[in-house]
């Protein structure tokens, strides 16, 4: 399989500022979002060597889960349409009509939607739930929620190749731990790395990652750390502060962010360097995972919390 289409060298690291912070470390983002217009961010270096997997393996249906506002969901669709496999996505809770963007998207691309109690979705790791997709859907390419698993972490330890200058951090927004764990591998102990959590109650996502880097390592890495207080609370949830900052980030820096990830990351490291938690001569590379689509579905309740201000 040729990737022919996605561009490594658009991954630039573009100097931004934060907004309302005098004096703070420098701090880079490194552009993963420019690298392709649907497959960009981390979700090409989990769905990598996944795609290879399932193409040696002469699997011509992948099948994958996600919420209504899945980054993941979105790219494994364009992926399927691009490198021609059929898609399944198990959704997690009801379907609301008209679809949001992220799984209109999903479904142009030509994935068929499944949707499942939340209840139900718990479950989809079990052996039960695993035999039910083998019975519905027979022989598929199955990719976890996220898409993060060793073969992900693998994709995932090639990123810090990209990054051609010397640093002290180097920074992601967490869903799965996937991509946390995938340049902390890459790294091999080296740099500080700092996850930010956009999960309520993610502190689970610890114990994941501890697991996913020993389980692909062998070692036991302690150069990470994963921070809880920037989810607004939960995955999808924004609220004024965080739609505040991200329009005058990118007001300074001409860089939208998504107010899923990238929003919530850059936040944190605004609130960190703010509270003086970083050295002045220190350098930070914090991740730009795409996942601009997740703004474009939350269009409207931005909309309404500016009205509210401004009321």
């Amino acid at each position: 399989m040729l990737f022919n289409d996605i561009d490594l060298s658009k991954a630039k690291l573009q100097k931004v500022n934060l907004p309302n912070v005098q004096t703070h470390p420098e701090i880079f983002l490194l552009r993963l979002d420019l690298i392709h217009p649907q497959i960009h961010g981390n979700k090409f270096f989990k769905m990598k060597y996944n795609l290879l997997e399932a193409e040696k393996n002469n699997f011509d249906t992948l099948l994958t889960f996600g919420g209504a506002y899945s980054n993941h969901i979105h790219a494994v669709a364009a992926a399927g349409k691009i490198f021609g496999f059929k898609t399944i996505g198990i959704i997690r809770g009801e379907e609301h009509l008209p679809l949001n963007p992220t799984l209109q998207f999903a479904a142009d691309s030509g994935m068929k939607l499944i949707y499942i109690s939340r209840s139900e979705y718990r479950k989809k790791h079990t052996e039960d739930f695993l035999s039910y997709i083998k019975d519905r859907f027979g022989n598929v390419f199955i990719i976890p929620e996220g898409g993060t698993n060793a073969l992900a972490l693998k994709g995932c330890a090639e990123i810090p190749d990209l990054i051609k200058t010397d640093y002290d951090y180097l920074c992601t927004a967490c869903g799965t731990a996937g991509t946390l764990s995938g340049i902390t591998a890459g790294l091999n102990g080296n740099k500080k790395i700092i996850g930010f959590s956009v999960l309520k109650g993610g502190g689970f996502l610890k114990e994941s990652a501890e697991n996913l880097i020993l389980n692909f390592t062998q070692k036991h890495l302690s150069n990470w750390s994963i921070k809880m207080d920037y989810h607004f609370g939960g995955y999808a949830k924004i609220n004024l502060e965080l739609v505040n900052f991200m329009n005058e980030f990118e007001k300074l820096n001409d860089i939208a962010l998504d107010p899923v990830y990238t929003g919530k990351m850059m936040f944190g490291i605004f609130d960190l360097a703010r509270k003086n938690s970083f050295e002045k001569n220190e350098k930070i590379i914090a991740l730009h995972t795409g996942g601009l689509q997740g703004l474009a579905g939350m269009k409207d309740k931005i909309a309404g919390l500016l009205k509210i201000q401004s009321c």
